[in-house]
């Protein structure tokens, strides 16, 4: 035998060897993630990936099984490249799912743009799943960039030692002296995250509670556990002699769940049975009860898979008869109910409030806790329950326990080993017992933190061809009539276009109806809400508004338009809530308040000079993406109306400066101090506390002139998301104006 033939020979064994390898890793890997054992499988997922590290189908299931493992920012990478190899040819929701680890690790202008392109690939067929989860985690990321802005008056309860491990914890009630909780973790002695074995199963545990203990031992509830299913959830009936929870079999990725109830009495469980086919549909998964009464009934609340409802897991009730032993008819709790997962729910009697987790509507990332309020016998649209019950990682299982809140999350801050969302840990939270009021200064910066709120027009609107500066047109009509012209507008911008390149012209259109149309109107609402309780306080306030246009009509013209645009807010505001706003506006608030809108009409003084100006190219002029973006008005600043404050004087545009994400180091921006009073002013100091940005700026402030300030952030920015005052000191001025920093560096 020759030795290039030898060699040959043994290169080619050597190749059906590694083959022959990699299939036995790869088949043993499947078989760990169908189990729900995510370590292993990933171990062997990164042994195949050593042999063969460029197939596609395998970076899949290596992603895939990072995001079940709950290891987002590992997975967002893996998800990445699938795409940038295969651009959904292959796996059609790769690039969906590279979008949403980017929300889930909280990056939300980096999601943003995945779910604009996401849209755009797949709006071929608008029906598809992939294509309205889209578009809805685009409106979810908008809302949610506005609502980091909100944190709830809560503070954090410090949990006594022994309730969480490095394992997954799920609370569930506080009843009779004892907390009922779940945990996912094996009889065996573990030290760490463990592999799953036999003994390796989610059970119910129980502990002694009181607001005084430091330390706990959770005991398993030997009588409703199973060595092989998983059991959890839990809530008692109203006499609290009634336990239901659920019982699961099979694997963590084909569950099959049912609703149980045990007898509880005298501190002992007895006779734990499913209940019957009208809850237990056969061939359907059931579970996460909870008990309501509403109405004077006991209602048995649960979230199952059935054939009637919106997406794969959705909200049910039934009422519950004589003491237990029977049940009504079924029916879906629709208001709740979406094409996710929606799941755990928790009434709470005296808000009339039924509180769930899903991860359909506005969010912060995965699954998030909202609530649905009961009026008129009807459950009204979810709204979410806000920070800190929620955070960009999963947040399932809320419930309440006299003036305290619990939840269980995976989010950053629980006990681990290797992968810090790994796990859920229970969170508690409370409102302070103390409270402090704000400073006027304090609550002008949470106005501020609003700030701006952009208001888009249609061309010529309102009133058009008019050369007035006033009307009677109410914004939230302009919009209404706006929003409809959507379909007007997608046809006249894909106009001459044909394919794709016509469907992504519609896309961009769409895009920017959702990203800055209807998102500057939900910004409005915010701010008006915050607005209002101000002025209920007795406090005068300046709102200024910025007008612009774009540069299709002569600079006299668009000047009118923008004092129009203006006052249509004006209108609005007097029309809101049957007038509620009028008082204010007129000076004759019995409280003294008073609310003053300053316009300044910038016309096509600040218009993009690029932007189409031809009448006769309607396509760019009227109806493309960046006509439409300049014809808008801006609530750019709030102050006090005071002739003897400062804020009655200075402007400073903007008030919130936004940095985004950042990189660690220098970074640079700029704002720019607007003196409005008919004398110089003169700046003593610019400052942040900790001085973690260096300004430069001159210290005189000319009448009617303006001072811009160069800024460089230091080196020792806090991590993550931050925000920072920005203090501006003037000389004969006890109090400094505050601007507000915003933005995020790498954790």
């Amino acid at each position: 035998m020759s030795r290039l033939y030898l060699i040959f020979f043994l290169l080619v064994s050597s190749a059906g060897f590694g083959q022959n390898l990699l299939g036995k890793y790869l088949d043993f890997a499947d078989e760990q993630y169908a189990k729900g054992d995510y370590i292993y499988a990933l171990q062997y997922y990164e042994k195949a990936m050593d042999l063969d590290s460029n197939t596609v189908s395998i970076l899949w299931k290596y992603a895939e099984t990072l995001r079940a493992y709950k290891d987002y920012r590992r997975a967002s990478y893996y998800y990445q490249k699938v795409y940038e190899k295969e651009e959904t040819s292959m796996f059609p929701s790769s690039l969906l799912q590279w979008a949403l680890m980017e929300k889930q690790n909280g990056n939300y202008n980096e999601a943003i743009e995945l779910f604009k392109r996401a849209k755009k690939k797949y709006s071929k067929d608008k029906r598809t799943y992939n294509y309205l989860k889209s578009k809805r985690e685009l409106e979810s990321c908008l809302w949610a960039q506005a609502a980091l802005k909100d944190t709830a008056n809560l503070e954090k309860i410090e949990l006594p030692k022994g309730l969480n491990t490095v394992n997954s914890e799920f609370g569930h009630t506080i009843s009779q002296g004892q907390f009922i909780l779940s945990s996912m973790r094996s009889k065996r002695e573990n030290i760490g995250e463990e592999m799953l074995d036999d003994n390796y199963k989610n059970r119910l545990y129980h502990t002694v509670w009181k607001d005084s203990l430091k330390e706990v031992s959770p005991e398993l509830l030997e009588a409703l556990n199973s060595p092989e299913v998983n059991t959890g959830n839990g809530c008692f009936s109203p006499d609290g002699k009634r336990f239901y929870y659920s019982r699961c079999g099979g694997t963590e990725a084909q569950f099959n769940c049912q609703i149980w109830v045990a007898n509880y009495q005298n501190g002992k469980w007895s006779n734990p049975n499913p209940l019957g086919e009208i809850v237990n549909e056969p061939g359907t998964n059931t579970t996460t009860p909870a008990i309501a009464v509403i109405e004077g009934e006991e209602w048995l609340i649960f979230s199952s898979n059935r054939e009637d409802g919106k997406g794969a897991m959705d909200l049910y009730f039934t009422v519950i008869k004589n003491n237990g032993n029977q049940f009504s008819k079924v029916r879906p709790l629709s208001a709740a109910n979406s094409l996710d997962n929606d799941i755990s729910p928790f009434y709470d009697s005296e808000k009339k409030r039924l509180y769930f987790s899903s991860s359909w509507f506005d969010g912060f990332g995965g699954y998030d806790v909202f609530y649905s309020e009961l009026k008129n016998g009807r459950f009204e649209e979810p709204k979410n329950a806000g920070l800190p019950i929620n955070s960009p990682a999963n947040d399932l299982y809320y419930f309440q326990d006299r003036d305290s809140i619990y939840v269980s999350s995976n989010r950053l801050g629980i006990q681990y080993v290797k992968n810090p969302t790994c796990c859920s840990d229970i969170f508690g939270f409370r409102h302070p017992h103390i409270v402090v009021p704000e400073t006027k200064q304090e609550t002008l910066a949470e106005l501020n933190k609003r700030l701006p709120v952009t208001l888009y027009f249609h061309n010529d609107i309102p009133d058009p061809r008019s050369k007035e500066t006033i009307t009677k047109v109410n914004y939230i009509n302009s919009y209404n009539d706006y929003i409809a012209m959507l379909p007007e507008y997608e046809k006249e911008y894909a106009k001459g276009l044909s394919g794709e390149k016509a469907v992504e012209a519609e896309e961009d259109i769409e895009s920017f109806f959702l990203q800055y149309v209807e998102q500057g109107v939900k910004d409005l609402v915010l701010f008006q809400t915050l607005l209002l309780e101000e002025l209920q306080k007795g406090f005068q306030i300046r709102l200024n508004i910025r007008g612009f246009a774009s540069p299709l009509a002569k600079t006299e013209y668009n000047v009118a338009l923008t004092q129009r645009r203006i006052m249509s807010l004006s209108n609005y505001l007097r029309a809101f809530d049957n007038g509620v706003f009028a008082p204010y506006l007129d000076g004759t608030a019995k409280n003294g308040g008073k609310l003053e809108l300053v316009g300044i009409p910038y016309g096509e003084y600040t218009a993009n000079q690029i932007t189409s100006d031809n009448p006769n190219d309607i396509k760019n002029s009227i109806f493309s993406r960046a006509a439409a973006r300049e014809r808008k008005i801006e609530i750019q600043s709030v102050s006090y109306l005071e002739t003897d404050s400062i804020f009655f004087f200075v402007d400073c545009i903007p008030n919130v400066i936004t940095l985004g994400k950042i990189q660690s180091g220098e970074n640079h921006f700029q704002f720019s101090v607007h003196n409005n009073h008919d004398k110089n002013l003169k700046i003593t100091s610019i400052k942040t506390e900790g001085d973690l940005v260096n300004f430069s700026f001159g210290s005189n402030l000319p009448a009617k002139g303006s001072v811009l300030v160069q800024a460089t952030t230091s080196t020792k920015l806090p991590n993550g998301i931050f925000s920072l005052p920005i203090l501006i000191s003037f000389e004969g001025y006890s109090t400094p104006i505050r601007l507000m920093l915003l933005g995020e560096t790498p954790r």
